[in-house]
């Protein structure tokens, strides 16, 4: 399922300012609750709540063609655990330097710890996750 991304400069900076934060080796990820989640589930075909994502790459990361890389990466990395995700949460990804040395599959493990540890996996994965460690 192709994700919406966020797309006005306010909700941007609205999640920075007000939403929690995870800060890992590769990435930080900001999370707050979409207050227009339930006029957009009405607006959806599949009357479905859904999280709104933006990816936050600066010119730090590296010239174009880095912050392109970065952005694919971690694009990958959010739709492996996008599923296990609750919903209707504006998400904001901000890659760190080293993010260009990593794969996918690294960036998919850091967003999971990340989002665990703001309360974001949904309660049936979490549960076959602590069964699992």
């Amino acid at each position: 399922m192709k994700y919406t991304t966020i797309k006005e400069h306010h909700l941007y900076n609205k999640t920075f300012q007000k939403g929690k934060r995870y800060s890992g080796r590769y990435l930080s990820v900001f999370v707050l609750r979409d207050w227009a989640a339930k006029r957009l589930m009405k607006e959806n075909p599949e009357k479905k709540y859904y999280n709104r994502v933006g990816l936050s790459v600066t010119k730090r990361v590296g010239g174009a063609v880095q912050r392109s890389r970065a952005k694919r990466i971690l694009r990958a990395g959010y739709r492996a655990v996008e599923p296990e995700l609750k919903t209707g949460f504006l998400i904001v990804i901000s890659p760190r330097d080293g993010i260009l040395s990593a794969k996918s599959t690294d960036i998919a493990r850091e967003l999971r710890r990340g989002f665990s540890r703001l309360e974001m996996l949904s309660q049936k994965n979490a549960e076959t996750d602590g069964a699992a460690t």
